[in-house]
């Protein structure tokens, strides 16, 4: 675990946060290969990026707030100021598929907007959320957060006590569900490319990739620590009925844009 890489002054650089950009600038690039391939210009691809990255942003933080509200009872200014009261500047607490939410749901308003060709914009972007969440995952488990529950495996870890996963789990092994997450994200990544080679028609990409993340998030959350709200139906997580939503929206798309339709 190493959440900072370095300090200025109040200005914390965190391992998270140069991973979560560095997450967006390879996801540009993998997107705006792909977009090539379909006759999408560069700039329609740059002004996208800006606008889902800015979304994403609000998005999973909106999520995390909705979902802590006690932590911002009385101070909810510190919403998406990124001046905390200690004097650090920068925001913590996100909720991956609250960016993913903001992003799909501004992304497609933007498209639909400026009349571009959205599913060969979500076909091009796909295999880049796989990847990004493969770089931004690792960003996790350097942070100390999205940590699993208790491990008897030979490859649970330990995290250190001042770190959040310390202080929840203390010294007791947990599963690196960070990790889990990371290495399964870059297994999509490498399945979505060899489907991209033969892609049989426009938004079977996203829809491979909404069903493989589907089953892949509800699965690893089975082994990651959760506080009790995020618990919402029947010993289910809030991220668990997220992804089988996306997995039934995966099959759906299949068979709107299956060609016999």
């Amino acid at each position: 675990m190493h959440p900072e890489l370095f300090r200025i002054g109040p200005i914390v650089v965190s391992s998270y946060g140069i991973l979560l950009a560095l997450a967006f600038l390879a996801g540009i690039g993998i997107t705006n290969h792909l977009a090539q391939k379909r006759g999408i210009a560069t700039e329609d691809v740059v002004n996208l990026a800006f606008v889902v990255m800015i979304s994403a942003i609000i998005g999973a933080r909106l999520l995390y707030v909705v979902f802590h509200l006690s932590e911002f009872k009385g101070r909810w200014m510190y919403t998406f100021v990124p001046i905390q009261q200690n004097g650090t500047i920068g925001l913590s607490g996100l909720i991956l598929l609250g960016g993913v939410g903001g992003a799909v749901l501004t992304g497609s308003l933007y498209l639909w907007k400026k009349k571009l060709p959205i599913w060969k914009f979500s076909d091009s972007v796909a295999p880049a959320l796989a990847f990004g969440i493969f770089v931004g995952r690792i960003g996790c488990f350097l942070n100390g957060c999205c940590f699993g529950k208790a491990c008897h495996l030979p490859w649970g870890v330990k995290f250190p006590a001042d770190s959040y996963a310390g202080m929840i789990m203390g010294s007791i092994p947990i599963h690196p569900t960070q990790l889990y997450a990371s290495f399964y994200a870059l297994l999509m990544f490498g399945l979505l490319l060899q489907a991209e080679r033969r892609q049989p028609y426009e938004g079977f990409l996203a829809a491979f990739f909404l069903m493989m993340y589907g089953i892949g998030r509800f699965v690893i959350d089975f082994f990651r620590f959760y506080e009790h709200q995020m618990f919402v139906l029947n010993g289910l997580d809030f991220n668990q009925v997220v992804s089988v939503m996306m997995f039934l929206g995966g099959v759906g798309i299949l068979w709107l844009k299956h060609p016999r339709h």
